[in-house]
């Protein structure tokens, strides 16, 4: 019975949503040229909005938190998140400010993605918006935001199988963001976070950064083609190569995705190495198709 309570639980990711529009071009275009694209589409984006995309694709019930502003562009948004099943009762609805809009350009040659977003003056959510959410109902809690405090308290005294896992992911080398990863129980870093603390690979960032994770926690670290590393509780190091599709079509979402696919993994009790060698398949997947539908 309290195996199938926790299978009922859901997964929660709070963090940015955002309108991407995405034109495909044959070649990425030189500056100051005229040039037409082979494809354009609307898109939700934001990582955790991606990430919700490949969860609720991998079959797990899922949630996202974030702010949104009425308009056209969150309708499109909010309905895109109905029809993958993606709870959005968090979702905080403000009264000002404007949905963030990515203008993303992806190379069909190459296979690489360019993004310029338009960070608006949309305001983010708050603890306050975090309260009013029930985390009995959770079994993880993915962030971009530091709102942890909260789920520590929730977890004293619980037994383990009540407790609510959490991992927060480093991807900008923000100076404000650093402590984040002293506070999840898994922790990604990304390949441009390491480099900023000048490691040159994902063994040497993991065993550099270590130190920096609460005791207990799991450091995760993505380096696209090399594959992806991690260390666990007991401190091995586990690793595993990429999976690239046979022709690069899209990698723009590629890190949400990988992100999703091993806390997909790790929820449902998988080991760290198979979680990450799960992630690698399931990004490799991503990167060969358009969009997210047909990873799985």
């Amino acid at each position: 019975m309290a195996a199938e309570r926790e299978r009922e639980k859901r997964i929660l990711c709070v963090g940015l949503v955002c309108l991407d529009i995405i034109s495909v071009v044959e070649t990425y275009p030189a500056e100051d040229s005229d040039t037409r694209c082979v494809s354009q589409r609307w898109q939700r984006g934001g990582n955790a909005s991606n990430s919700c995309t490949v969860l609720a694709l991998l079959g797990a019930p899922c949630a996202f938190m974030g702010s949104l502003a009425p308009g056209h562009a969150a309708d499109f948004i909010a309905a895109d998140f109905r029809r993958r099943g993606v709870d959005v009762s968090h979702v905080a609805w403000q009264p000002r400010g404007d949905v963030p809009c990515a203008c993303c350009v992806v190379s069909a040659a190459s296979g690489s993605r360019t993004i310029v977003l338009y960070d608006t003056n949309l305001p983010d959510v708050t603890a306050h918006d975090f309260e009013r959410v029930d985390l009995s109902q959770y079994k993880w809690i993915h962030w971009e935001a530091a709102m942890m405090r909260r789920v520590e308290r929730h977890n004293r005294g619980r037994a383990a199988g009540e407790r609510v896992r959490t991992s927060v992911e480093l991807e900008k080398p923000r100076e404000e963001l650093l402590p984040l990863m002293g506070m999840g129980h898994v922790v990604f870093i990304s390949k441009d976070v390491a480099r900023h603390f000048g490691y040159r690979s994902a063994p040497e960032a993991l065993q550099g950064l270590r130190g920096r994770v609460q005791p207990g926690a799991t450091l995760i670290c993505a380096w696209a083609e090399e594959g992806a590393d991690a260390v666990g509780p007991d401190g091995e190091l586990v690793h595993s190569d990429a999976f690239p599709p046979e022709t690069l079509v899209d990698t723009l979402g590629a890190g949400d995705t990988f992100n999703a696919a091993v806390i997909f993994a790790l929820s449902a009790g998988k080991t760290l190495q198979d979680a990450i060698t799960f992630g690698c398949r399931i990004a490799g997947r991503k990167c060969g198709i358009q969009g997210f539908d047909g990873i799985v």
